[in-house]
């Protein structure tokens, strides 16, 4: 086919652009390119889309198919102007952030949204799910429910993941901050995760936009327990470590750790993919169902982490991320977490060894 692709150059669209051209599909992205270039020999478009006439020179050819990642409604709906005459088709890469409640497991596509965003411009993270809203609306506004599909991904990672948010929980098993192997980690063993790699969700785009398959679509990852996620970075990180001992898990309450400021999810001073409150566990726990009956594949959770770990590595151990406690503020918080322990024990002994006075014994001691 021949496929537009109005981005290609940052992290999704890099690899989607590479999977279709390896897929041997005409390719062209459409950039600024300000985020780097495109993967070597597919065509490269240098352009503003923030310009009315943006894409004007891309609306004089016939597309098969346009694959669009933008989160500005404007982009999306001058794109959408410009496209629909000369192409046959529109996939929007759209977020699991478009919906008005993140407390049910095993939503689907039919769960409610978000109300769309008004502006053409998203001025802040906070309006990103409205704004995504009012892309997809502009989309199918443009090209009917025929001709379009609209796929909400969930977190993605994998290899050249800046967030940190794949790459944190092996990278520390591989390399403690802690003396003595330990990693701290929070005491939510049940909460949901789910973690698409992104290379699978990039080469399923490209067969969607091929077999120009329409539809609405959840593209997430294996629902786990936050525990098993991180036991497999922990044997992720072993295998990797080539017999060296393996890292000790250190659980600390959630409680404990919001008192001591460690954030949730991702960010500076944050312990990546947790989320103490309820409300959001949904996020996590979204039916794929309808993903995979279309074609989405997933390779195991281990592959990921073992190839992010191998990535991290190489872009450098101790270099500054987007995400995950620093080794410092990792052997603050553990050293806080033994005196605390420390503390209690002293206390359970004090209590255990103290003579009762009258008041104090149980009246059914002596009766047993």
């Amino acid at each position: 086919m021949k496929l537009l692709i109005l981005g290609g150059t940052a992290w999704l669209g890099y690899h989607t652009a590479q999977a279709a051209a390896a897929g041997g599909h005409l390719v062209t992205c459409a950039a600024r390119g300000t985020s780097g270039t495109p993967p070597s020999g597919i065509r490269f478009h240098q352009t503003d889309r923030d310009a009315d006439d943006g894409l004007a020179g891309l609306a004089t050819e016939h597309w098969d198919a346009v694959i669009d990642v933008s989160r500005q409604p404007g982009q999306v709906r001058r794109a959408v102007r410009d496209l629909s005459a000369v192409s046959d088709f529109y996939l929007f890469v759209s977020t699991g952030n478009v919906y008005a409640g993140q407390s049910g497991h095993g939503q689907d596509e039919d769960a409610s949204l978000l109300a769309p965003l008004a502006s053409d411009i998203m001025e802040t993270m906070e309006s990103y799910g409205p704004a995504k809203v009012a892309c997809e609306q502009a989309v199918t506004s443009g090209f009917g429910v025929s001709n379009r599909a609209i796929v909400r991904s969930g977190l993605i990672g994998g290899p050249g993941d800046t967030s940190g948010r794949s790459g944190y929980w092996p990278l520390r098993f591989a390399h403690p901050a802690d003396a003595g192997g330990r990693v701290l980690v929070p005491d939510a063993g049940t909460q949901p995760t789910q973690l698409i790699d992104v290379r699978d969700l990039a080469q399923w785009l490209v067969e969607l936009a091929r077999e120009q398959k329409p539809g609405v679509f959840n593209a997430g990852g294996e629902q786990m327990p936050l525990g098993r996620h991180l036991e497999t970075a922990a044997a992720v990180a072993q295998e990797a470590a080539a017999g060296n001992e393996a890292a000790a898990s250190v659980p600390a309450q959630e409680a404990w750790l919001l008192g001591q400021g460690v954030h949730e999810w991702s960010g500076p001073r944050s312990l990546p993919l947790w989320l103490a409150d309820p409300q959001w566990h949904g996020m996590n726990a979204r039916s794929n169902l309808r993903a995979a009956q279309a074609g989405l594949s997933l390779r195991p959770l281990a592959e990921t982490l073992a190839d992010t770990l191998a990535w991290e590595e190489a872009a450098g151990v101790d270099r500054p991320r987007g995400a995950g406690l620093t080794r410092e503020e990792e052997q603050e918080l553990l050293g806080r977490l033994d005196e605390a322990a420390a503390l209690a024990d002293t206390k359970g002994k004090t209590k255990q060894g103290k003579t009762k006075g009258p008041l104090e014994r149980s009246p059914y001691a002596e009766n047993g």
